[in-house]
C-alpha cells in the first residue's frame, strides 16, 4: 500500500465511525424546509443561525497572505498532486483550515505559530521563505516534525510536531470531504436499493402477477424519493 492509499485508509475509516443516520417522521422534513433560509440550497442541511455564521466567518480573513501561502505550500506536501490524483491545492485545503481556524479560535495560535516556526526555519537554514523552497528542502525540513511518539503526551511534545499533526490532520479532512476527494475515493454516500418488484419467474411460481396500475405507482424510479399518500378510503394517490 502507498502513501496516498494510506491515507485515504485513514479518512474512510473515520467516515465508516464518524457517520449517523437520522430519520424524520412525516411532516417534520417540510416543516424544517420552510424554516430554512433560501441560501440552504448551496449549504444543505444547515439551519438559518448556522448558516448565518457560516457567512459571518466567511467574511472574516485569519491569514495574512504570506500565511496563505506557506499554508497551501504546506498542505501540498502533505497531500502532493500527481498523474493520477489532485492536490490539496486543487481543493482550496488551506481555505477550508483557514475557515476552521474561524470557526475554533483555539486552533489559531498553534497554525499562525507553526507556521511561523516553519518559514523561520527555513530562513535560516536555507536563506528563504518555505514557499520558495524545493521538495528536498522541504523533506529536510518536514521530516523532523512529521512523526510523533504516542508514548509521550500530547502536551509535552514539540510543538512543531503537533502542529504538522494538526495541518496533517486538516488536510486530510478538508480534501477528502471536498468533491474532488469523495470522487477519488469513490464514495458513494447513503443511497437507497433500487427496488423493481419481485422477479417475474418467483411471480410466476405462485401464479400471481402485478396490477399495472400498481407498477406504474410503485415501480417507477423516476418517484422513489416522492412520499406515499392516500385518500380517505386507503386508497393510493402518489
Amino acid at each position: 500500500m502507498d502513501r496516498r492509499e494510506s491515507l485515504k485508509s485513514i479518512v474512510l475509516g473515520s467516515l465508516a465511525g464518524g457517520l449517523v443516520l437520522q430519520g424524520c417522521k412525516p411532516g417534520e422534513e417540510q416543516e424544517l424546509a420552510a424554516a430554512i433560509d433560501q441560501k440552504a440550497s448551496d449549504y444543505y442541511g444547515r439551519t438559518p443561525e448556522e448558516l448565518e455564521r457560516d457567512e459571518e466567518l466567511m467574511e472574516e480573513t485569519l491569514l495574512t497572505e504570506h500565511e496563505r501561502q506557506l499554508l497551501t505550500v504546506l498542505c501540498d506536501v502533505i497531500l502532493p498532486p500527481g498523474e493520477q490524483f489532485k492536490g490539496a491545492s486543487d481543493a482550496d485545503v488551506a481555505g477550508f483550515i483557514e475557515f476552521m481556524a474561524k470557526d475554533l479560535p483555539d486552533l489559531q495560535t498553534p497554525l499562525r505559530g507553526g507556521l511561523l516556526d516553519l518559514d523561520h526555519k527555513s530562513n535560516t537554514q536555507f536563506g528563504k521563505s518555505f514557499v520558495d523552497t524545493t521538495e528536498a528542502e522541504q523533506k529536510e525540513l518536514i521530516d523532523p516534525i512529521a512523526y510523533y511518539d504516542p508514548e509521550v503526551p500530547q502536551l509535552e511534545r514539540d510543538p512543531a510536531v503537533n502542529f504538522f499533526s494538526l495541518v496533517r490532520n486538516l488536510t486530510l479532512t478538508g480534501f477528502y470531504t471536498s468533491k474532488i476527494g469523495i470522487e477519488e475515493l469513490g464514495y458513494k454516500g447513503n443511497s437507497p436499493n433500487v427496488w423493481d418488484g419481485v422477479p417475474e419467474e418467483v411471480l410466476a411460481q405462485h401464479g400471481v402477477a402485478y396490477d399495472p396500475e400498481w407498477i406504474a405507482k410503485c415501480v417507477d424510479q423516476e418517484k422513489r424519493n416522492i412520499q406515499a399518500e392516500w385518500d380517505d378510503a386507503g386508497n393510493l394517490i402518489t
